[in-house]
């Protein structure tokens, strides 16, 4: 039988924050009512499913970061790409063919095979994009407490009014992505907030 891993993406239309990707590998014929695209899903629903899969001695699952650092020098496309790579390399079990959500491969070593929509088709892309959200969710909760200015907490980073409002008052900080518009426009305006300088992610 072919070892088949989804993979997915979280974070890629952020003004901030790192990117995370996931892996997963379901057993045949494996099922969960909440088993849907990771947009989906209220939060806690989310956070129930990513525990329950993460806990499941058959299910083999990953997660690949980049960093902030590697979004400015690579760009948020090649970016995310290295943290799928980097999620499916760091699987335990080597998968011969990966369904990658969307129409990007991700240049893997195994087989792949890109799906629209795959988040909201396919189960094993739908664990990935699930594992995903929640990991990266919770990192920027994190964050939060080292940038208290912005409410990542609340939008994790997306391009809300209130992440808007909070980038006019205090400029962008050390983990903005300065390639985007929003960001570029908000520096250019001579704010820069440095404080959490140094941070992991």
């Amino acid at each position: 039988m072919v070892i088949v891993a989804g993979v997915d993406e979280v974070g890629r239309g952020c003004w901030a924050g790192p990117v995370f990707a996931a892996a997963a590998i379901l057993p045949d014929g494996f099922r969960h009512k909440l088993l849907h695209d990771s947009k989906l899903l209220q939060a806690e629903w989310r956070e129930e499913l990513s525990e329950f899969l993460c806990a499941h001695p058959e299910v083999c699952w990953s997660v690949g970061v980049a960093s902030i650092e590697e979004i400015e020098l690579h760009n948020i496309l090649r970016a995310s790409l290295l943290a799928m790579k980097r999620a499916v390399a760091s699987l335990v079990s080597a998968p011969e063919l990966c369904l990658i959500d969307g129409n990007m491969k991700a240049g893997l070593e195994c087989e792949e095979l890109t799906v629209i929509d795959g988040d909201a088709k396919c189960p094993s892309i739908a664990a990935a994009s699930v594992i995903a959200k929640v990991a990266r969710d919770r990192a920027m909760t994190e964050l939060a407490a080292l940038y208290p200015h912005y409410g990542f907490e609340k939008h994790k980073g997306y391009g809300t009014p209130e992440h808007q409002r909070a980038l006019a008052l205090h400029g962008p900080s050390t983990i903005h992505r300065r390639g985007f518009r929003p960001i570029r426009e908000s520096a250019g305006a001579g704010l820069f907030d440095d404080s959490g300088e140094g941070s992991t992610w």
